[in-house]
């Protein structure tokens, strides 16, 4: 039986190694305890408080939220704010009101674009994306440009994959109008060095989003701290439910952003030719709150509170090291950036003339799951001069034996395309 999490704080000798036995996934699926699962940038697996809180929802406590006086719709619109407050605090947001539920990272960042950057954006105005962005942060704002005529800048990348801000000529220029950057690479597993940007943007009076999709389950987060004017995540990728993510705002800028989606319960008043709009963050919030996907997120949140993120980053650290330490190892890998390079639970290789396709087939065949493709990051593939990688990325569950099988797994498929 395994532990559960509310209890772990009262025992000293609970281990992260214990939490797999909290993903029912690992003890019934047809694959159970021989599935090495190493596609955790892609999504998380759930852990039973996470689903067990999803169920309850429907079983027991759904209802219309913020759209009925009876006691049944007002217990779930109590539980709908209830988990914008755990969300809130688990980003040290200063108030739940700067927490808005989205469905996914993906839509915050296209609502951001669409209703408050382009109202903003004139002819000869710059914005600035890194290398190393996920097309979820680089297509939204490359369109934007194309739009308004701005100007889409992108900050290169040092020889080990680090941002080349040395070069970015122009960055904290008065013509630049939003830095836009992820926390982590999904490719590099670089972590960028955000709250010296955000430092550096804030003097010069230019916002910054930080796309946090890939860190946000893994090491703890203040956005007051970090000093961004926005930030995303998405519940999946941190052992949450699919079709939730979330969108922080700093207040004055939400105050200035419109609405990207007009509907039912964010309007206050509707006439012929006008429409005001309710306070935010409902405003933000148009149709039938995903109110099971918000309860699941707050769990996950929770479970992985009650863990602690810094034993958390400390164990995928470990996991990295030990893979950047056994890959390079075997003949013909390379990795990307190279091993020298620090990064966080993200290790991306090639192995030469091998396609990473064939890699991820013989590593799947063998019980092992990585990822192969441009990982949702064609800038960098052509920057890096390939048409794809494969891809291992950890999770808090994954344990050494995980490395092991992966290596395992890449030496039969050596063997076999020699």
């Amino acid at each position: 039986m395994s532990v559960s999490s509310q209890d772990r704080s009262h025992q000293n000798s609970w281990q992260i190694s214990d939490c797999k036995k909290d993903f029912p996934l690992f003890q019934t699926s047809i694959l159970g305890s021989t599935l090495h699962y190493l596609d955790n940038a892609a999504t998380t697996q759930k852990p039973a408080s996470v689903i067990d809180a999803i169920s309850g929802c429907y079983a027991h406590q759904y209802g219309p939220t913020h759209r009925g006086i009876y006691p049944l719709a007002e217990a779930a619109t109590s539980a709908y704010e209830n988990a914008r407050k755990t969300l809130a605090d688990f980003i040290g947001s200063p108030t739940p009101h700067q927490v808005i539920f989205t469905r996914s990272a993906t839509e915050a960042i296209n609502m951001v674009a669409s209703a408050w950057m382009l109202p903003r954006l004139n002819p000869g105005d710059r914005i600035w994306v890194s290398r190393m962005e996920h097309h979820s942060n680089f297509l939204p704002w490359q369109r934007i440009c194309q739009v308004s005529g701005a100007e889409l800048r992108i900050i290169e990348l040092h020889e080990d994959g680090t941002l080349n801000l040395e070069d970015a000529n122009g960055l904290f220029d008065k013509q630049s109008r939003l830095i836009t950057l992820c926390h982590v690479s999904n490719v590099l597993g670089i972590e960028n060095p955000i709250r010296n940007i955000c430092e550096k943007a804030q003097a010069a009076k230019i916002p910054v989003f930080i796309d946090a999709a890939q860190s946000v389950g893994h090491q703890a987060i203040d956005v007051q701290t970090l000093g961004c004017d926005f930030l995303a995540f998405s519940a999946h990728k941190m052992y949450g439910p699919s079709g939730i993510g979330t969108l922080y705002g700093k207040l004055e800028r939400l105050e200035e952003m419109e609405p990207a989606l007009l509907g039912g319960g964010m309007v206050d008043e509707v006439y012929d030719t006008h429409s005001t709009w309710v306070p935010i963050p409902q405003r933000f919030e148009a149709g039938s709150p995903n109110l099971a996907g918000a309860i699941g997120f707050s769990a996950a949140a929770d479970y992985l509170s009650k863990i602690g993120l810094k034993q958390i980053q400390a164990h995928m650290s470990h996991l990295t090291r030990d893979a950047i330490q056994k890959l390079p190892l075997l003949k013909g890998i390379r990795l990307f950036p190279d091993q020298n390079t620090v990064r966080a639970s993200i290790v991306s290789f090639d192995v030469e003339g091998i396609h990473p396709h064939d890699l991820a087939q013989v590593a799947g065949e063998n019980g092992v799951a990585i990822r192969a493709g441009h990982h949702c990051c064609q800038p960098l593939m052509h920057y890096l001069g390939v048409t794809g990688t494969a891809r291992a990325s950890f999770g808090l569950y994954n344990q050494p034996e995980d490395v092991d099988a992966l290596v395992l797994a890449l030496e039969k498929a050596i063997k076999f395309f020699a």
